[in-house]
């Protein structure tokens, strides 16, 4: 029996010019006819501006189709008599939390849906405790939502659905900034609901590891549906699914990889434990090994042959520096919440530096510091060996020379168009209208921003296009230091990689420094050349990123993990295969388990 329907659905937008006259529609939907079983577990895929947010939103009747129709447990969404109860059957947790926290403390948030729904008091109160406790927020339940990180913020918006339970919960990329231990809790959460409780869990994501045990996997392209069918089935087309701007599980990636060298592995590896049976077959009748052996870890600087670690003269040359930082909000209340404590740290010039934690261990609220968006409670913030808050330094100035791309790119997009936004910066600097013009070019380009939308409003975007215009906008001041906290999060696989492997190329070319924030270890595992690993508010660890993802069993009690292909290797050695276990990314992966079968 199906929960919801589509025929034919189409949806356009209304593009309007600066005075807000209407000048044309785009076709966001085109067409689209799927069907939801009660109870499935689907996925929807899709690269950036294929339409998928906007089709999430016609499930709830946050949308009206254009033309065409959507029914949600058999109630069209275009009557108005119907919306509450399609609302009520519906839950949405959106990409950004921000659009759907509206109290001043966590508990009474989470329990503003079950209010709504006229469920009594002391119903509320349970369902708000056990919603708070399955995504790990129950100890922040009477914070200010506010005073959250980003990811704690995602947390609570789960929690608020969750306390409403629906028939059908719908998560727009709910996982985007989460850490690894928070992403597997939400998750889990909704596999536990989605099993146990028969709750139709309808998931957009980008992680392709997270859709491996879906029911049914949907593929969106350009506003239309064009691929459809189990996980397995889905995965096992990677050239298809690579020209969508997609990509699949690093397991199948990798065996993809042995295949096209001419092994005979199986299509449509979906996870670690496939790969490990089908790999240890392939190698029983080539390679002779004894349980528990394992290689020697070797340790090089830096993450790849392309960057390198911490050398003498990086070392003779500190961009920024942190000296005995501590950081506390709304000191002296009720509210108050230690940050940062005591911590150290030197940025060398011209490094691409990883910044790791799990939420809400200090990471975003660090990087502020360094530009002098936040004032630290103790400590010394450096510029160049220049106290930032001395008397007659011009934070102006060096937040020309420090810029910061924020974790929600909404916060710093403003103009009427993309252009005049990217414009906006080197406006500031008092350029030619010329050279502005020029280096807004350059960075939409360098982004990956195509023409066409140069003139559209940057909020009538998809959140990966808007991230991408946030970056051009830094971009364009041509600073020193570029801090980007968690810039691909809401961007596909493909657009992913483009901004990370272009902004590398800036690094190389200009002598840039990098400060990445990331929750995505392959990310750091590919380009960092130094690691910095937050915990409660101090620095954990920091090293090369081999060095640092050595210490699996460390990461993991600070709610981190290694690299996918990493922990991989790191389960065949357990096996007893003579693998080494500190290649980091899925080429040095395939190199090491072809070395091994050709013996």
């Amino acid at each position: 029996m199906s929960i919801i329907k589509t025929n034919e659905l189409v949806h356009e937008y209304q593009k309007r010019d600066e005075n807000g006259d209407v000048i044309g529609t785009e076709q966001a939907l085109k067409g689209v006819s799927m069907e939801v079983n009660r109870g499935e577990f689907i996925a929807i895929l899709g690269h950036n501006g294929s339409g998928k947010s906007t089709f999430a939103k016609h499930l709830n009747a946050l949308l009206l189709p254009t033309s065409g129709e959507v029914l949600v447990c058999d109630l069209e969404t275009k009557a108005e008599k119907n919306l509450w109860e399609i609302r009520k059957s519906a839950g949405m947790v959106f990409q950004n939390p921000d659009n759907q926290i509206v109290a001043t403390v966590v508990e009474e948030d989470v329990g503003f849906g079950p209010e709504n729904l006229g469920i009594p008091t002391e119903d509320i109160r349970i369902r708000v405790e056990d919603a708070l406790k399955k995504v790990g927020m129950y100890a922040y339940r009477k914070h200010s939502p506010n005073k959250l990180s980003g990811g704690q913020k995602q947390r609570v918006a789960v929690a608020g659905v969750l306390a409403m339970r629906p028939d059908c919960i719908l998560l727009d990329e709910p996982t985007a900034m989460l850490d690894p231990k928070g992403r597997e809790e939400v998750l889990r959460t909704a596999w536990e609901l989605n099993r146990n409780e028969g709750i139709t869990v309808i998931l957009i994501t980008h992680y392709m590891n997270e859709v491996v045990n879906a029911d049914r996997v949907f593929v969106m392209s350009q506003g239309q549906l064009v691929m459809q069918g189990t996980p397995r089935e889905i995965f096992s087309h990677g050239r298809e699914m690579r020209q969508l701007g997609l990509t699949v599980p690093v397991e199948e990636e990798l065996a993809e990889i042995l295949r096209t060298n001419g092994f005979d592995i199986p299509k449509g590896i979906l996870n670690r434990e496939e790969f490990v049976q089908a790999f240890t077959k392939l190698c029983q009748k080539t390679v002779s090994f004894e349980k528990d052996s394992q290689m020697p870890v070797e340790f090089t600087n830096g993450s790849n042959s392309t960057s390198p670690g911490r050398t003498a003269k990086t070392a003779e040359k500190t961009i920024l520096e942190l000296s005995g930082v501590s950081y506390s909000y709304s000191p002296g209340t009720a509210y108050e919440m230690k940050a940062l404590s005591d911590v150290n740290l030197k940025i060398r010039e011209g490094e691409f530096v990883g910044i790791i934690g799990h939420t809400g261990s200090g990471k975003s609220t660090m990087i502020q510091l360094f530009n002098g968006l936040e004032k630290p409670t103790a400590g010394t913030v450096r510029y160049r060996g220049k106290d930032i808050f001395e008397e007659g330094f011009s934070r102006k100035w060096l937040r020309g020379q420090v810029g910061l791309v924020f974790q929600y790119p909404e916060y710093q997009l403003f103009e009427s168009t993309v252009f005049e936004d990217v414009c906006f910066g080197p406006k500031n600097l008092e350029l030619s209208d010329e050279e502005v013009h020029a280096r807004a070019e350059e960075a939409l380009q360098l982004v990956g921003v195509s023409r066409e939308l140069w003139e559209n409003s940057p909020l009538e975007l998809s959140g990966g296009q808007k991230r991408r215009v946030a970056i051009a906008g830094v971009l364009a001041m041509k600073p020193g230091v570029l801090i980007l906290d968690e810039p691909t999060a809401g961007l596909d696989p493909k657009g992913h990689q483009e901004i990370l492997r272009r902004i590398e190329e800036i690094r190389k070319a200009t002598g840039m420094t990098i400060l990445l924030v990331s929750h995505n270890m392959e990310d750091v595992a590919r380009y960092a050349n130094h690691l910095v690993v937050m915990h409660h508010g101090r620095l954990a660890m920091e090293g090369a990123p081999r060095e640092v993802f050595a210490k699996g069993e460390e990461l993991q009690n600070v709610g981190l993990l290694v690299p996918e292909v990493t922990g991989l290797l790191q389960e065949l050695a357990r096996r007893g295969l003579p693998v080494r276990t500190d290649r980091m990314t899925t080429e040095e992966a395939a190199a090491e388990l072809r070395k091994l079968l050709e013996g």
